[in-house]
């Protein structure tokens, strides 16, 4: 790979509105939220009002989650497009030697380790000879992927309390939603080992223990 071609993956941005880890972490928060929604309701005390209330309570917590989780995804883009937009202005500026370090210690750790000095002489250059970088901004495609994240967090509720919207029986209602949710914590984590390269299956259970936990916590603290 030549060193152009280098400097164009480090810094270039992805067409994806979201990668398939960022879709996997939605899914898992949206979820947790909405257990510790669902583990409150008392299968022996709840009628449908406590029923309805929990719903509204369940989606409404998500869709506000939702919101706020992709203004913090607004903020990290602009963190990282910002950090980048410094380091290339400070290359350009720079001298030779510092402004290779500075590329090199932005690079991808495996990149890093095998790059030469050469090709960091010629992302130098390379950085010298494009117009002058503008300040971090936001994109079409930016919105999309905030979009993207709010529907993620508030679908992911929809499989856990759609049994009480169906079932009358608030006791078997309650055991299928927690089927369903154990379930996706499983494809979560199985689907996450996946894009780490570790065992999904044993990934998978380690998901649900761990979601499991995170929702007993939420639910002793009041949460």
């Amino acid at each position: 790979m030549h060193a152009e071609e280098r400097l164009h993956q480090v810094h270039a941005p992805s067409s994806r509105l979201l990668d398939p880890v960022d879709r996997i972490s939605e899914v898992l928060f949206g979820l947790i939220m909405v257990l510790t929604s669902t583990g409150t309701l008392s299968v022996l005390t709840a009628g449908r009002a406590d029923v309805k209330t929990m719903i509204i309570g369940a989606l409404g917590c998500n869709l506000a989650w939702g919101v706020i989780d992709a203004g913090i995804h607004i903020m990290g883009v602009l963190n990282e497009r910002g950090r980048n937009f410094l380091m290339v202005r400070a290359a350009r500026r720079a001298d030779e030697a510092h402004a290779r370090s500075l590329i090199e210690k932005n690079l991808p750790e495996p990149i890093e380790a095998v790059i030469s000095h050469p090709e960091l002489e010629a992302m130098r250059r390379k950085l010298r000879e494009l117009p002058e970088p503008k300040p971090a901004g936001l994109t079409l495609n930016d919105a999309l992927s905030a979009a993207s994240i709010c529907l993620w967090v508030f679908l992911s509720t929809l499989p856990v309390v759609m049994p009480f919207l169906f079932i009358n029986d608030i006791h078997f209602a309650l055991r299928i939603s927690n089927v369903i949710a154990i379930a996706m914590l499983f494809l979560c984590g199985y689907a996450f080992a996946r894009c780490i390269g570790r065992s999904p299956w044993a990934i998978g259970l380690l998901m649900v223990a761990v979601g499991c936990v995170l929702v007993g916590i939420a639910i002793a603290l009041g949460g």
